[in-house]
């Protein structure tokens, strides 16, 4: 094993993103809406080929999944569907059910962060990188269960996002 990283970037004090694994993005959008006055949301699908790069449990794979995208103050709320393929997503439906899945820490620098999590003991459960408007934009899911309770999701933000496919509710 490598030498432990003393101060890693994913280390940043601060959480960016709360994220919900939901059987129907659709019904949980309009709920999370009409119940808490969460919105609006900006619904994208990802999966090939928007993402370059997929791994689940260390090894090439593909999935696909929808997701919702609103801001809740400072932080940003994720409602997350699994369409296909395996993910982390499905076990946690089929474990579970529907509920809390991660916290998102935002990095400067995905692929470091994950070379310095993986350093300090941690493992990739999943990730995908490349869904930015200029192939850029990457997350990866750390097993840091044993240490913090939760999966942890390491975001390097894109430069610039592709446009949703659709907002709810629809903007008049």
């Amino acid at each position: 094993m490598t030498d432990p990283v003393a101060t890693p970037s994913y280390r940043l004090g601060k959480v960016g993103q709360i994220a919900v694994v939901v059987r129907s993005l659709d019904r949980a959008i309009e709920r999370y809406w009409s119940v808490l006055g969460l919105g609006p949301w900006s619904i994208y699908t990802y999966g090939a080929p928007l993402m370059r790069e997929m791994t689940y449990m260390g090894r090439p794979s593909e999935f696909r999944m929808r997701i919702g995208l609103a801001q809740a103050g400072g932080v940003v709320f994720e409602l997350i569907e699994h369409l296909e393929g395996e993910t982390i997503y499905r076990d946690f439906l089929e474990q579970h059910g529907e509920g809390i899945h991660h916290m998102g820490v935002y990095v400067p620098r995905l692929h470091t962060a994950v070379a310095e999590a993986t350093a300090n003991g941690y493992r990739v459960l999943q990730s995908g990188y490349g869904y930015g408007k200029r192939g850029d934009g990457g997350f990866a899911y750390m097993g840091m269960e044993d240490d913090l309770g939760a999966t942890i999701e390491l975001i390097e933000v894109p430069a610039e996002r592709v446009p949703p496919e659709r907002v709810y509710p629809p903007e008049s």
